[in-house]
């Protein structure tokens, strides 16, 4: 089968197409034809070595979220599984390929009218969308700021926000145009990447969700209101400054607080719970999936290449 591999990590020009086995599923496990795999910032993050310390080396196969068709069921698990359009995560690895491999716990099938790309779109990052909101607690009225609000994580939260009857959701983007599409997925207020911008804006914020991280991470800690509290669940721009708690401690008085929060801490069955909700939501079309385009599963260097620029809104998708 063709998948995608890292034989250099760094920029996008070490990915590459090579030809590995078909793989067989193990216990617990399911194959699954794939029609759509979802090109995320993790899969970034992993391709520039962020993440060595977990002992991934050259050879990582890319990729965490797919959807096609179950065409493989290990020994034990219920055969009514074949045949089956379903959305699959294969955890750090496995997912740009034509062929992958999952633990039935992390399989659901498609609604009907749920498309391949939707699902790798919203699957993860719908799920990271709710339980980021739910752990900073945001109660109807409350202003919330959505940071790097472009991206697939970032769209489904303003639309949970705005759902969720906040008194305001704020997000950041880098372009007028991006600012009015987010206007009509439910923002109220846009402002550019430094967090400019938008003079009717509040001037602080009781919840943010950051995507983004990286070295202007502590000018947003700055404008948490009191009891404010800060969830950073992505760092696409890099790590923080390494003082940047400082900052909590600096406004000791004002009770700020901040998590970081991943998907890994919440149990298998509330994860799944919660996307099969969102896509029953999507399918019947009350939650938006916007998938910026989708490309031949040998363009993920450009796919990469494009995150890495920017230019992305939504979700790229690979399709085999």
């Amino acid at each position: 089968m063709k998948a995608v591999v890292i034989r250099e990590f760094g920029n996008p020009d070490g990915l590459e197409v090579v030809d590995l086995p078909v793989p067989v599923p193990g216990p617990g496990q399911v194959r699954i034809t794939t029609e759509a795999i979802g090109v995320g910032g993790v899969d970034a993050v992993i391709r520039r070595g962020t993440l060595a310390g977990l002992g991934l080396r050259e050879g990582h196969l890319l990729g965490s979220e797919v959807a096609g068709t179950v065409t493989a069921v290990a020994e034990g698990v219920d055969p009514s599984w074949m045949g089956r359009r379903v959305w699959a995560f294969t955890g750090l690895s496995g997912g740009y390929a034509e062929q992958a491999v999952a633990s039935v716990e992390d399989v659901l099938p498609l609604p009907d009218g749920m498309t391949g790309a939707d699902a790798v779109t919203l699957g993860s990052s719908g799920a990271v969308a709710h339980f980021a909101l739910d752990r900073a607690r945001v109660a109807p009225g409350e202003t919330v700021l959505v940071r790097g609000a472009a991206g697939s994580i970032g769209i489904t939260a303003v639309q949970l926000a705005a759902r969720g009857g906040a008194g305001a959701v704020v997000v950041t983007t880098s372009s007028q145009e991006r600012g009015a599409r987010l206007r009509d997925l439910g923002a109220t207020h846009v402002l550019d990447r430094s967090g400019e911008g938008g003079p009717d804006a509040p001037s602080g914020f009781d919840v943010v969700i950051d995507v983004v991280g990286g070295p202007e991470l502590p000018q947003f800690l700055d404008r948490l209101n009191p009891n404010g509290r800060y969830v950073a669940v992505g760092v696409v721009a890099g790590q923080p400054p390494a003082d940047f708690g400082m900052r909590l401690i600096d406004a000791f008085r004002s009770s700020l607080s901040f998590a970081t929060f991943s998907l890994d801490t919440v149990p298998g069955p509330d994860r799944q719970a919660v996307r099969s909700s969102q896509f029953a939501a999507a399918a019947h079309g009350d939650l938006r999936t916007v998938v910026h385009e989708v490309l031949p599963l040998d363009k993920a260097a450009l796919a990469h290449r494009e995150m890495d620029a920017g230019k992305v809104f939504g979700r790229v998708v690979l399709a085999p």
